[in-house]
């Protein structure tokens, strides 16, 4: 049975604006358990990257409780947080994030590099994964050099060199063709296979409806639903 990785309780999360507080969640409860492929979705501006940000401990939910793998993230410091991301989290974000001053392999093998790892093991494993993703022959080419689908794809890699428990990703083929987002989404099934933990912020319907289950947002309650074929 797969564990429990990460467990919400009750959380809110609100912002102060010049014409009021906006609210964005209320009360939101959910677990995530190793191995799930999970769809975030909803509306534009109902709070997906809100949600990716809080459960990568980039922000504080106003109230409630974050627990991944059973720790309290209320408990953590900066620095405890930072140390979790770099060892248990990978973010995927809609325009990559890669560094442009900087190759496909340099950019895949850095989170080895800031977990302390020997370059030239990290260099070994970020080939690897690069060979896997199909791009051997894109290894020592900048960001710039690269297509959207490409790009995406040593993001992807990225996440998969780190080995991570959890991936998170928003948005990730809001930018791709249909055929390029049915090939990146395809490493995610992998990654569900390794029995990471995959959540995606996605406006796409047919690979939302792949998912394990789809957890949906609208005027801030999340629920869990499921897809025609699923049960």
């Amino acid at each position: 049975m797969n564990k429990i990785l990460i467990e919400t309780k009750k959380i809110k999360k609100d912002f102060d604006h010049k014409n009021g507080l906006i609210k964005i969640f209320k009360d939101a409860s959910f677990t995530i358990k190793s191995g799930d492929l999970v769809a975030l979705v909803g509306p534009s501006g109902s709070g997906k990257s809100t949600l990716i940000h809080l459960l990568a401990l980039l922000d504080n939910p106003t109230s409630g409780t974050i627990i991944l793998k059973g720790t309290d993230s209320k408990n953590l410091n900066e620095k405890e947080k930072s140390d979790i991301r770099k060892k248990k989290i990978s973010i995927i974000f809609q325009d990559n994030n890669l560094l442009s001053d900087f190759t496909a392999i340099e950019n895949v093998l850095m989170p080895l590099i800031i977990r302390g790892e020997k370059y030239n093991d990290s260099f070994n494993k970020a080939k690897k994964v690069l060979i896997d993703v199909k791009l051997s022959d894109r290894i020592n080419h900048f960001p710039n050099e690269l297509s959207g689908g490409e790009q995406q794809r040593v993001a992807i890699a990225r996440a998969l060199v780190a080995e991570t428990d959890l991936i998170l990703a928003d948005e990730p083929t809001g930018n791709l063709d249909y055929k390029t987002s049915k090939e990146v989404f395809s490493y995610f099934l992998k990654l569900k296979k390794m029995n990471k933990a995959v959540i995606f912020a996605t406006h796409n319907r047919e690979l939302a409806d792949q998912a394990d289950y789809k957890l949906s947002i609208l005027n801030g309650i999340i629920k869990r639903t499921y897809g025609r074929d699923k049960k």
